[in-house]
């Protein structure tokens, strides 16, 4: 048996985490690329690309966002217009969330319809600007429904914490707006990114249509174990949000059967990449 602690000492010294052969098919369901001001490939995705190739990871569910916040217009707008050259550039390997701030209204849905419609992107990227809950974002997670591409939704419970975010999305808040939506996906974003996991995955027991995500760099133990447990396998996806190696460690530790394992690292995204398919 190995534990995430004995993983973290020496899964990456003489070989890669998840390469290996007969593994399955690894989509990490939350990621990112640096953000540039012109439609570019950057050295920074090519490493990016390396270092999941040296993890086992084949596929990332990327979106590039502004570093302004609220986030403007022109920053989205840039922001996609860059992922849509690297998702060309890489097909297959970057799988492109179109980042929005919902405030725009009409041009934020007509964004997502380009992107989604015509460049092939899987889903759409929110981050705090509004409560996923805000009757502004209601034009938004009816167009994913429709679309039927996913909505992943910035997100954490850090009631504890002193709060630079004021309109961050929790998990309840997801599971109230799946509930009004129920034709669409919306993934919690970043299980392990710090504030109460645990109140997280109780608060999606009810929301059947809501996923969420592994990612961060949080190292509790049984954070998988617990989301597996009382949501189920298939609603729990593997992500990373950049901390690779740490994402990597839990899934491999994580006291679950090999079929959920299967599921969580690859098998739900790919059902959910499949629905625009259908």
């Amino acid at each position: 048996m190995t534990t995430r602690r004995d993983f973290t000492a020496t899964a990456l010294l003489g070989s890669t985490a998840l390469a290996q052969p007969g593994r399955p098919h690894v989509i990490d369901a939350h990621s990112h690329l640096p953000f540039r001001l012109t439609p570019e490939v950057v050295d920074a995705d090519r490493m990016m690309l390396d270092a999941a190739a040296r993890l086992g990871i084949d596929q990332l569910c990327v979106s590039i966002l502004s570093p302004e916040r609220p986030v403007s217009l022109e920053g989205f707008r840039k922001g996609n217009r860059a992922l849509a050259k690297v998702t060309n550039e890489f097909p297959g390997k970057f799988l492109g969330y179109c980042f929005v701030n919902p405030g725009y209204g009409a041009r934020a849905l007509e964004e997502i319809r380009h992107y989604v419609e015509s460049e092939g992107f899987i889903g759409i990227k929110i981050y705090n600007d509004y409560l996923v809950t805000d009757p502004v974002m209601a034009p938004i997670l009816e167009l994913a429904g429709k679309l039927r591409v996913p909505v992943l939704q910035h997100a954490g419970h850090t009631s504890w914490l002193p709060s630079p975010q004021p309109n961050i999305s929790d998990a309840g808040h997801i599971a109230e707006a799946a509930r009004r939506f129920p034709e669409t996906m919306l993934i919690c974003a970043h299980l392990c990114g710090g504030g109460d996991w645990e109140w997280s995955i109780k608060a999606l027991r009810d929301a059947p249509t809501a996923f969420i995500d592994t990612s961060g760099s949080v190292a509790d133990e049984g954070t998988v174990e617990m989301a597996v447990g009382v949501l189920g396998a298939g609603r729990v996806l593997f992500g990373t949000d950049l901390s690779m190696t740490a994402s990597v460690g839990r899934l491999r530790g994580a006291q679950i059967g090999d079929a959920d394992r299967r599921k969580v690292l690859g098998e739900n995204m790919a059902h959910i990449l499949s629905r625009r398919r259908a």
